[in-house]
């Protein structure tokens, strides 16, 4: 799999919040099982975990575990 790495304009705003991601400690997330996709940009973590559990993206992922397995 190939990914071009380049770096965001720097008024590119947060997928979340919509700050200048710049102004703080810049995320880019792939979502790599759609055929890696655009990237989205996060400002930091908070936003990205604010992000992925208001969307529920955890659920039904490898998340649960079951030692009778």
């Amino acid at each position: 799999m190939s990914t071009t790495v380049s770096t965001p304009d720097p008024d590119q705003t947060c997928a979340y919040c919509g700050s200048r991601i710049f102004e703080h400690d810049p995320i880019c997330v792939r979502d790599c099982d759609d055929s890696c996709g655009s990237p989205v940009f996060f400002c930091n973590y908070a936003c990205l975990s604010a992000y992925v559990d208001e969307n529920d993206l955890t659920a039904g992922d490898a998340c649960e575990w079951s030692p009778e397995e």
